[in-house]
């Protein structure tokens, strides 16, 4: 991040800005909307400043500017539309020790002004560090259509209330009564009485949630998905967004993890086969603890938690200890793998069943139908099988598997790193781990990818 993002304090400051074009035009209407005292120097300013100028909304010099005219002003835009214009006064702003700003010149500037979707006072700024100013404008088009107008007097009047809304306990008390003034209470006032029915309401809203009794603790079982937050459902988005304790294991990506609330807590109670683990005893006790408190608790396993996460021995404790719980499915890695090489899970005259095996369990390498699973055309998807990938390849070919039985290894599904390791199951790597595959990774047996199942089928034709 090369540009930190600060809402800056203007009221009563001074801005000034150098040019009297389409340029300046543009940043004036945007300044207009602050309460900062404006200055603008321009030998020949456009109509619309003449006009603001005299509505008294700024100062207008018409000449260029010099020294000594950006003294005490926080922010200086130079917007002459002039190289050498530019930088003549931005170099004055900045010796009068002001933060300096030159249109369409991001080298050159001290700061940048973001896209702005302005509902005063509620404000949400967009920069893109002058990358793409098109996807700052498209997003700014999107939220603009997603926030009501009326968020703007909401929050004008929930910030008058909110002295009174402090007598409310810090945390979810308080949390749950904005978020019902919001989302819900305060638009349905507004929506029949406008912003007179919304002050009416509020006294009400609050003795409410004063009296209401506690919310207890509850657990959510929510799967994160392969990785790409795109790929997290929305069900799985509103539990982060409540949480205040968010458990997590060592699948789960930092981009996932950046999507619940600043002020949740968040623990890494990963395990890693054959490694530092944290045991399933410590985590129960770590989601019924915070549970117990009456904490929103949310444990968060990679893909989808009711595959290979150990969910039953999860909900087993809440359940004992008498604490609400739900699940929230997530994709699962199998199908982000399939989906990484073009091919499906099951197929008519191919397969129409599909197993899904774990590479190892606590006891160490896990046993299975190695017989029926050496059939010809079977499908599987190994989770956890890096390390077990000799034993696996093993037992197959003990069992009769053909030699050229296509494998197919998935690093990183659906991630930008993804990466796919196309092999066979006699040359499968015995460890997975040292041919550099050092991500969560899911193995499928039996399956190729599209172009490389191509070649293999157009060389069968030719051999038949």
């Amino acid at each position: 991040m090369k540009h930190f993002p600060v809402f800056l304090a203007v009221e009563g400051r001074r801005i000034v800005l150098s040019g009297g074009g389409d340029a300046a035009l543009a940043k004036l209407r945007l300044l207009l909307k602050t309460e900062a005292h404006l200055t603008v120097f321009a030998p020949a300013p456009a109509a619309e400043m003449i006009g603001w100028a005299a509505e008294g909304r700024l100062t207008l010099h018409r000449r260029a500017m010099e020294p000594g005219d950006a003294l005490c002003a926080v922010l200086f835009y130079a917007a002459n539309e002039n190289d050498i214009e530019d930088a003549r006064t931005s170099a004055i702003a900045r010796a009068d020790g002001a933060l300096t700003n030159i249109v369409d010149n991001l080298t050159d500037s001290q700061f940048i002004t973001p896209a702005i979707v302005d509902r005063d006072p509620v404000t949400v700024a967009i920069g893109t560090e002058g990358a793409a100013p098109v996807l700052a404008r498209a997003i700014k088009a999107d939220l603009e259509a997603r926030l009501p107008v009326v968020l703007g007097p909401l929050a004008r009047i929930g910030k008058a209330f909110r002295k009174m809304a402090d007598i409310l306990p810090m945390g979810r008390v308080r949390r749950d009564f904005w978020a019902d003034y919001y989302f819900n209470a305060g638009p349905r006032a507004m929506e029949h009485g406008g912003e007179t029915a919304v002050q009416a309401m509020l006294d009400g809203l609050l003795h409410r949630h004063r009296t209401a009794p506690k919310r207890p603790g509850h657990v959510a079982f929510v799967g994160a998905g392969p990785g790409d937050p795109e790929l997290l459902t929305l069900k799985a988005r509103k539990a982060l967004d409540e949480a205040d304790v968010v458990i997590h294991d060592r699948l789960v990506t930092p981009e996932i993890l950046e999507l619940a609330r600043r002020e949740a807590t968040l623990i890494d109670a990963g395990k890693e086969g054959f490694g530092p683990a944290m045991t399933q005893d410590e985590i129960n006790r770590l989601i019924t603890d915070h549970a117990r408190q009456g904490a929103q608790v949310v444990r968060l396993k990679g893909g989808d938690p009711t595959v290979f996460g150990r969910l039953d021995e999860e909900i087993e404790a809440v359940a004992a200890a008498g604490i609400g719980w739900h699940i929230v499915p997530g994709i699962t890695a199998a199908s982000a793998s399939v989906a990484a090489i073009g091919q499906s899970l099951t197929r008519r005259t191919r397969n129409g069943s599909v197993r899904f095996l774990t590479g190892h369990d606590m006891a160490g390498f896990a046993d299975h139908d190695w017989r029926g699973l050496a059939r010809p055309g079977e499908v599987a998807a190994i989770y956890m099988g890096k390390k077990s990938a000799r034993f696996i390849q093993g037992r197959l070919l003990m069992h009769g598997a053909d030699r050229t039985t296509p494998v197919t290894v998935i690093e990183n599904a659906s991630r930008p790193d993804q990466r796919i390791l196309s092999t066979t199951l006699d040359q499968l790597p015995q460890d997975l781990s040292e041919a550099a595959i050092s991500g969560p990774a899911l193995t499928l047996y039996g399956l190729a990818a599209r172009a490389a199942q191509a070649e293999i089928s157009a060389l069968e034709q030719e051999l038949a």
